[in-house]
């Protein structure tokens, strides 16, 4: 799983125009899966996601988590994370998941994710079209990829 981690401090995810989703202060996930993704894949970024500390304290260090500072989460699916543009100029996408095998692991990541967190998770569609809008703020963004564990 790949996952880019933009710290906000107000975010939204619209379909066909109608707010799906809205948060205040907290992150916006943007999830990428991949066909050899595991459970152990999901547990590991779901912990790493809810203890990043990325949060400034009262010093201004970033010192909090989003578990910390009762910040929101929006997850949004993302399967263009696993472009590949190594040929010609049009992305293949052929590591990305299948939709029977990405939409459990998407929502198994929403649940475990839960757990960690004290508001409701928000999220996009999975597979629609949607427009993804925050104030990114830092700006606060970072990759991270399951299968590096770095």
């Amino acid at each position: 799983m790949k996952i880019v981690i933009q710290r906000a401090l107000s975010a939204s995810v619209s379909i066909s125009g109608q707010i799906k989703a809205q948060i205040g202060k907290g992150l916006v996930l943007l999830l990428g899966i991949e066909h050899t993704d595991t459970t152990d894949d999901l547990q590991w970024l779901c912990k790493k996601v809810a203890q990043l500390r990325i949060f400034s304290d009262s010093d201004g260090l970033m010192n909090l988590s989003v578990q910390d500072i009762g910040g929101a989460i929006i997850v949004v699916s993302q399967f263009t994370l696993y472009a590949s543009c190594k040929k010609g100029n049009r992305p293949s996408y052929i590591r990305a998941a299948r939709p029977e095998t990405a939409i459990p692991l998407y929502e198994q990541f929403i649940a475990e994710l839960q757990q960690y967190i004290s508001s409701p998770i928000q999220t996009g569609e999975f597979g629609a079209d949607m427009q993804v809008s925050l104030i990114n703020d830092g700006p606060v963004t970072i990759i991270i990829d399951s299968k590096l564990r770095e």
